[in-house]
């Protein structure tokens, strides 16, 4: 989709408030030079398991990515989809970070992406967090914190009647602290990894 100036549309705000010179960083130049040099051959998404479920398919998205579609890119599910299996990374036959690349659209989506994606955002971020925190999901503390975080007084009661029949069903436990801090490690270590000591 262009606009009416013919420039590539874009969801990213100023950044600080700034406006947008000719000079301006677009957060989306580090996804950018991630899938570069991709040669369209589509071995991503031959190899997803989740493409099926995707609204753009892996290759896709890097074309839309690379043309300047960032608002299409910004709201597709595609990148909220990928489940860090790493199986596009080890396929790409020009060994391309790609799974790095979903992550950090992952990242911008939350921060300069539509509603929804900020969203989505926060709950993968809650998610992480109740992980790394109890070794293992405990959905009440979960969405306790998501709830706090998304600072919507009336969201719980949204979520009232499926947490009504989950905790009718035995699905809803008290969060259990026997597993706490048994992903420290790892997640110390991914963070070593990613440059984010």
């Amino acid at each position: 989709m262009r606009t009416e100036s013919n420039h590539p549309t874009t969801l990213v705000p100023p950044l600080h408030g700034e406006g947008r010179g000719p000079h301006a960083v677009d957060p989306l130049d580090e996804v950018r030079d991630l899938v570069r040099a991709c040669m369209q051959c589509g071995t991503c998404t031959a190899s997803c398991p989740n493409a099926a479920s995707m609204d753009l398919t892996p290759r896709q998205m890097w074309r839309s990515l690379l043309f300047g579609f960032t608002d299409e890119v910004l709201r597709s599910k595609t990148f909220w989809m990928c489940s860090a299996c790493y199986t596009c990374t080890l396929r790409c036959p020009r060994g391309l970070q790609l799974t790095r690349a979903m992550a950090a659209l992952k990242r911008l989506a939350a921060q300069h992406g539509p509603g929804a994606a900020r969203r989505k955002g926060i709950f993968y971020q809650a998610f992480i967090d109740n992980v790394h925190k109890y070794g293992r999901v405990q959905e009440m503390d979960l969405m306790f914190h998501y709830f706090m975080a998304m600072r919507d007084p009336l969201l719980p009661l949204r979520f009232t009647p499926v947490g009504m029949k989950l905790l009718a069903k035995g699905k809803l436990h008290a969060p259990d602290g026997r597993h706490k801090g048994v992903l420290d490690d790892l997640f110390t270590r991914v963070r070593e990894l990613e440059g984010n000591p």
